[in-house]
C-alpha cells in the first residue's frame, strides 16, 4: 500500500478518535437529566372575536347603524383586498372564491359554477339562508369563526368602519342595488 494512503487513513482514524473522546468527555461534564415536565407551557388568551361557545361574537355596533355612515367609495378601496380571490363584475369569472356581483341578499352558497365547501353548504341550510347585511357583517368580521371549516382563508376585517364601507360597496354591485337597512330598526336576532 502507498505510504501516503496509510498516512491519510491514520490521520482520519486519529481525528475520529479525538472527536469521539471529546464528545464522550463533554457529555460527562455537561450532562443534564431528562426534565420532569417536557416542553413549555404556552398560555394563550381567548380572542375577543369569539363568544363563550366558540361562535363569532356579535359586532359591538349593529350593521344598520354602521351602514348609515358608511362610504361605498372607501369600500371600493377595501374591496382591493378581496380581488385576489373574488371578482365583482357582472358576469365576471369565479376565481378562488365566487363572483360577488349581486351578493347582497343572494342565497348563501348558490353562485352558479362555484364549488362551495361542505361547511358553507351546511351554513346555507340548503339555500334557505341569504347574505343579509347582518350575515355579511358577522362573516367578514371573522370568516373562520362564523363558518367553521370554511375554505376562505381571509382573517377578517376587525374595524367596524372598514367592514361597513366594504358591505356598502358590495350592495352597489347589482343591477338593482339592495337598499341599506334602517339604522333605527332593531337589530335582527342572530342564530
Amino acid at each position: 500500500m502507498n505510504p501516503y494512503v496509510n498516512m491519510a487513513v491514520g490521520a482520519l482514524l486519529a481525528t475520529v478518535f479525538v472527536m469521539m473522546s471529546v464528545s464522550i468527555a463533554s457529555e460527562g461534564i455537561f450532562h443534564s437529566g431528562a426534565p420532569e415536565k417536557p416542553g413549555f407551557a404556552i398560555a394563550a388568551a381567548e380572542t375577543p372575536a369569539e363568544g363563550a361557545g366558540g361562535e363569532a361574537a356579535a359586532p359591538a355596533v349593529p350593521i344598520a347603524q354602521l351602514l348609515a355612515k358608511a362610504d361605498a367609495k372607501a369600500g371600493e378601496t377595501v374591496f382591493k383586498k378581496c380581488q385576489a380571490c373574488h371578482d365583482g363584475t357582472k358576469g365576471g369569472p369565479n376565481k378562488v372564491g365566487p363572483n360577488l356581483f349581486g351578493v347582497v341578499n343572494r342565497p348563501i352558497a348558490s353562485h352558479e359554477g362555484f364549488g362551495y365547501s361542505a361547511a358553507m353548504k351546511d351554513f346555507s341550510k340548503g339555500g334557505a339562508e341569504h347574505w343579509t347585511f347582518d350575515h355579511l357583517d358577522h362573516f367578514l368580521l371573522a370568516p373562520k369563526t362564523a363558518v367553521k371549516g370554511t375554505a376562505m382563508g381571509f382573517a377578517g376585517l376587525k374595524k367596524d368602519e372598514e367592514r361597513a364601507n366594504l358591505i356598502a360597496y358590495l350592495a352597489t354591485l347589482a343591477d338593482t342595488p339592495v337598499p341599506l337597512p334602517d339604522p333605527n330598526a332593531p337589530a335582527p336576532a342572530t342564530n
